[in-house]
């Protein structure tokens, strides 16, 4: 009903402007952000002045914004007691749009006189209603204040995120329209180069939005980038489907036996919950917006899988050492492609002006479409994926989707989003080119592509935060089964930086997926030549631990010296599609890893270790076995002797008289040789806390 009679307002406010031949005026109300501060030409460029080419002759916007100001009337400059507020009251505007609150998060203000901001706004949005009963109001949610406010984590961050929370319960309260421009800005930090007020390319952005406020034009119907003929819909839960549409547009959709219809709401944006799809049935799916129509094709139910990381997870089928047998067998209807690839690589090479650009405004990847697993397909795809989803398709017997999103060289700080970094790990935000964090080739390689740029928030992919807004809100919550990930070569210089961001990134995409349990299984780090491997894959072994509903598959033994790029992907996938189909399909008879160390008991020269998954220990070659060490706890580390001993491993050293610690597989090359019954070889460990 509130909708319906918006609605009916809006048309009889237009009539009304129409009838009397004046046009309707409209007022920004704000602070300096509205003003214009800092943009060059502001009275062409300032978001009032962009919105009034917008919306035309019919309409009068009138800025009324002020530097400085506060909502808070006890605030250090209210706005209240400005000229502009007079003024603005007495243009009795027909829509007024009230944009204020950055400046309340000042330590002046927000600690002071939090209580009385409620009923200040209301005051205020009462006072306009005064001058124009017949006024619509529009609040917008604040535009961001970015991790480079000298006051960022002093204050502004946690009061800001408390001054939004506000505003949303102020329109509620006050029945007014709440219009976002936070989310549109909060992306692209570098359009607000003071770290607080938006540049020309930002300022433009909030004209739009307020322009689709208004008018309720919003472009028609979008749908998701990942919609399209081939895809594979999750089957057997409540699935979620929506995207924007103009203001009141009847939404209507159609699948299999199910038809459901929504409106578009002021935001533009509408969703409808379908209720669980059959399994390895085939659907048409179409979404009607008023006179649009989108029709997709070959639709199935099945299994849906997102596949990311770096360039071992990217590394395609036509690669390998196995996909010239392969590739030629690998039509397959029921495995269905998503193939997110990068416009540009990020090898080191300097990129022209155009490329930085598409950057700045994340468009890092090609447009993709589902396509049906072919050996044209499949053949620069990632072999990781396929050989993981061509597992899984065969023992589940239903249809298995794969999304690729994987880029080469990237960190992990690079696919967690921002607002997760900006609360629990901000230092890694700051001059990331240049900070400790980043790995030196990593940097290197950053630099050379962006050589040309002299703008220090020139955007890379490799910088936090960027894969997650460019590869995954992509993706619109479009429902998966779970993720595996092949990642960690970019951060392991630094396994306890790598330590406490890959739980926030696991814990970031679940959040945004909707799903505080979903699957996640990752790749521990193989043999190459590089000091600090076995360090780092030990703290991978270890976050399994801090990670529920996670697992990790070994990839040592099919490691390189000197190649960071192992051919051999096929044992890969398929041990971590054994995790899968044992942890999150129920397949206990499947063995889903290798041995794990358990505990270590000492007792005179022997160290006694236990494992999880131990039965059916034995050597991979039937040689005996190689890759112990001990230590009597001074750090330092002595080849020792092991052996098998029914489901433990004794291991005493000559040079280790009373042993205190024992590791395994700890080189960053190694050739250690224990597996279990299904001959998967045990992980990298050291018994020190």
């Amino acid at each position: 009903m509130k909708k319906q009679l918006f609605f009916i307002a809006l048309l009889l406010l237009t009539v009304f402007a129409c009838a009397q031949k004046k046009p309707i005026k409209v007022a920004c109300v704000g602070n300096s952000i509205t003003y214009g501060y800092g943009i060059e030409n502001r009275e062409q460029n300032s978001y009032p002045s962009v919105l009034q080419r917008q919306l035309g002759k019919s309409y009068e916007v009138e800025n009324f914004g002020h530097s400085g100001a506060t909502l808070l009337s006890k605030g250090h400059k209210p706005y209240i007691q400005q000229e502009e507020y007079k003024k603005a009251l007495a243009f009795a505007a027909d829509i007024v749009v009230i944009h204020l609150g950055i400046n309340d998060t000042d330590p002046r203000n927000w600690p002071n006189y939090r209580d009385d901001f409620v009923k200040d706004y209301l005051s205020l949005i009462a006072s306009f209603k005064k001058a124009n009963p017949k006024a619509r109001i529009l609040i917008a949610r604040m535009t961001p204040l970015a991790h480079r406010h000298k006051r960022f984590e002093s204050g502004t961050r946690d009061w800001h995120a408390e001054i939004q929370q506000a505003i949303e319960r102020i329109a509620k309260q006050a029945g007014v329209q709440l219009i976002d421009f936070h989310e549109p800005l909060y992306h692209f930090p570098q359009m607000l180069p003071d770290a607080v007020h938006p540049n020309v390319q930002g300022a433009a952005i909030l004209a739009q939005v307020v322009y689709s406020a208004i008018t309720g034009d919003y472009g028609g119907l979008h749908l998701p980038a990942i919609y399209s003929d081939n895809m594979v819909l999750q089957h057997g839960i409540p699935l979620t489907l929506g995207g924007i549409a103009n203001t009141g547009t009847k939404i209507t959709v159609k699948i299999g036996k199910q038809q459901l219809t929504t409106t578009a709401d002021t935001n533009g944006k509408w969703q409808v919950t379908l209720s669980p799809l059959t399994a390895k049935e085939t659907y048409t799916l179409q979404i009607t917006a008023g006179k649009e129509k989108r029709t997709f094709t070959n639709v199935v139910a099945g299994e849906v899988w997102l596949c990311s990381g770096q360039s071992n997870m990217e590394f395609y089928m036509n690669q390998t050492s196995t996909g010239e047998k392969d590739i030629p067998q690998a039509d397959n209807p029921n495995i269905r492609l998503f193939d997110m690839k990068e416009r540009w690589r990020t090898d080191p090479v300097e990129w022209n002006a155009s490329v930085l650009d598409s950057l700045n405004h994340l468009q890092y990847y090609r447009p993709a479409q589902w396509q049906v697993c072919s050996p044209k397909t499949v053949s620069h795809f990632s072999a990781v994926a396929y050989y993981f989803g061509r597992t899984l398709q065969k023992d589940l017997d239903m249809p298995v989707g794969l999304i690729c999103n994987a880029v080469g060289g990237s960190p992990t700080e690079a696919w967690i989003d921002r607002r997760t970094l900006e609360y629990n790990f901000p230092s890694i935000l700051y001059n990331w080119r240049e900070n400790d964090f980043i790995m030196d080739w990593v940097r290197s390689r950053a630099s050379k592509n962006i050589k040309k740029s002299t703008d220090k928030l020139q955007r890379h992919p490799y910088e936090p935060a960027y894969l997650f807004e460019a590869g995954i809100l992509p993706l619109n919550h479009y429902a998966i089964k779970g993720v595996i990930w092949y990642q960690g070569e970019s951060n392991a210089h630094n396994k306890d930086a790598h330590s406490k961001l890959f739980p926030l990134l696991v814990k970031s995409w679940r959040t945004e997926f909707g799903n505080p349990q979903m699957p996640f299984y990752y790749v521990q780090l193989s043999s190459i030549n590089r000091p600090s491997w076995g360090w780092f894959r030990d703290s991978q072994r270890r976050l399994m631990k801090d990670i529920p509903h996670s697992g990790m598959a070994v990839s040592y033994d099919h490691g390189h010296p000197t190649d960071v790029h192992p051919k051999n992907k096929q044992p890969i996938g398929e041990r971590l599609a054994q995790w899968a189909l044992n942890d999150t399909y129920g397949r206990t008879n499947i063995i889903p890893s290798g041995p794990l160390f358990r505990s270590a008991t000492f007792s005179g020269k022997v160290a006694t270790v236990s494992f999880q998954y131990a039965q059916g220990l034995h050597t991979a070659d039937g040689k005996p076995l190689r890759g112990f060490e001990l230590s009597d706890g001074n750090g330092i580390f002595y080849p020792a002797t092991a052996e098998i001993v029914g489901e433990e491993v004794k291991v005493t050293s000559d040079q280790v008289a009373t042993p205190k610690t024992v590791r395994y597989a700890f080189t960053p090359v190694t050739d250690a040789n224990l597996v279990n019954q299904a001959n998967l070889p045990a992980s990298t460990f050291t018994s020190e806390e």
